[in-house]
């Protein structure tokens, strides 16, 4: 028994839809995952993005709940799920790529990383085998191996050095992972009756044979190689000859040109199994999502609609609007005449500026709360138009009227 099942649904073009079970949700993909990095999405409520936005997955940050509350403490309180209350999918990233932020703080070896921490400069280590330990404690449904993260302009000898990294500890991930797995060390762990009563439910394939998950996590590997297509290539390969149940593509919009992104994205998405879950590690924009469809990708996260909502920005169909701006002193229609989600049904953008020069908290819940709807509504457009095999006009129009903005 596999701990997810995935299958393509439908395609235009590179861009495909499919449905992607876990032992908590049925996710329809392309998906957007909000970030939960403390396991929060900042300023939202969960009754918010299960009820009205329907958000089948959200991520949650091993570095940062390493540090706090720390991993045990979230064990004992029965894994993250129970200790926040949220009872749909997770994925959890590894705490690599936090950790490689933190390049005045670090020590890096082969055995693993050696950090100081960004809260009270306590020293702490993380390795392939800690991050293991974490996630599973942590319980979420998708764990992430541990790697390396070279910046996105790195040369060629220094990201064929990380991609050798890597590749090591993915392996060294995989074998902590079967053990932890295989130790019941996964406090997400769901029974054939708890899945059947979770937001999976009774799920069944095309000839209404029953799916039966093992109930544990699933674990995707990293591709690595930065800019540099020969390196993605060879990092793809040593990948999957290790066998994950996804696969990411890492390291892009992390300093390099736009065009570099998507030349990465597009060499490389096609190649990678058709069989299995393909996500885009940090990205990105809506134009991003839109750009990263079309040439393949599935899965997506990105902590823009919150931390863009708290500075006042929101996401609209006709592009970008900062809120603070005199022009919307006095204007009665909403962030984007367009959405319904509940914000745009009920507030002016003239009642959001005032409450964002006061300064009121409720000015960024209020916008981060819209920014999550638009995306996650963006994406269910985006399904709909590749249904209908017209994802390219849909796209098209889509940068069209923001370029025209």
């Amino acid at each position: 028994m596999k701990p997810i099942d995935w299958k393509v649904t439908a395609q235009d073009g590179e861009a495909r839809t499919g449905i992607l079970r876990t032992r908590r949700s049925i996710i329809e993909t392309p998906v957007f995952m909000p970030v939960g990095t403390q396991g929060t999405v900042k300023g939202v409520r969960f009754e918010w993005l299960e009820d009205e936005m329907d958000a089948r997955i959200i991520l949650g940050n091993t570095y940062h709940l390493f540090l706090r509350p720390g991993a045990e403490i979230i064990r004992k309180l029965g894994g993250l799920h129970k200790f926040t209350a949220w009872n749909r999918s997770l994925l959890t990233d590894s705490g690599g790529f936090q950790v490689f932020s933190l390049t005045d703080l670090r020590k890096l070896t082969e055995e693993g990383v050696e950090f100081r921490s960004h809260l009270d400069g306590d020293k702490k280590f993380l390795s392939p085998e800690i991050s293991m330990e974490i996630q599973a404690a942590l319980g979420s449904e998708i764990v992430m191996v541990f790697d390396e993260c070279p910046p996105g302009d790195a040369g060629v000898e220094a990201t064929r050095k990380s991609l050798e990294m890597t590749a090591r500890w993915a392996e060294r991930s995989k074998n902590r992972f079967d053990e932890l797995q295989n130790s019941g060390m996964d406090s997400g762990f769901l029974s054939d009756s708890g899945i059947e009563n979770s937001d999976f439910g009774l799920a069944f394939n095309e000839d209404k044979s029953q799916i039966v998950l093992s109930g544990r996590q699933a674990l995707f590997g990293i591709v690595q190689g930065a800019g540099h297509l020969n390196l993605r290539k060879e990092s793809l390969n040593r990948t999957t000859e290790i066998g994950f149940d996804g696969y990411a593509i890492g390291g892009l919009s992390v300093g390099e040109e736009k065009s570099v992104m998507y030349d990465v994205i597009e060499f490389l998405a096609p190649q990678m199994p058709k069989d299995a879950p393909r996500y885009l590690m940090g990205v990105g924009t809506p134009e991003d999502l839109i750009e990263a469809v079309q040439r393949g990708v599935d899965m997506f996260d990105c902590v823009l609609p919150t931390r863009n909502g708290r500075t006042g920005a929101a996401f609209t169909l006709g592009g970008k609007i900062n809120i603070r701006n005199a022009q919307y002193a006095t204007d009665e229609a909403p962030l984007d005449a367009r959405c319904q989600c509940s914000v745009c049904r009920r507030y002016s953008k003239a009642y959001l500026r005032h409450l964002y020069q006061a300064k009121e908290m409720l000015a960024a819940t209020l916008i981060s709360h819209h920014n999550l709807a638009f995306f996650l509504d963006l994406m269910r457009q985006i399904r709909q138009a590749i249904k209908l095999s017209s994802f390219a006009e849909f796209r098209r129009e889509f940068l069209n009227r923001i370029r025209d903005n």
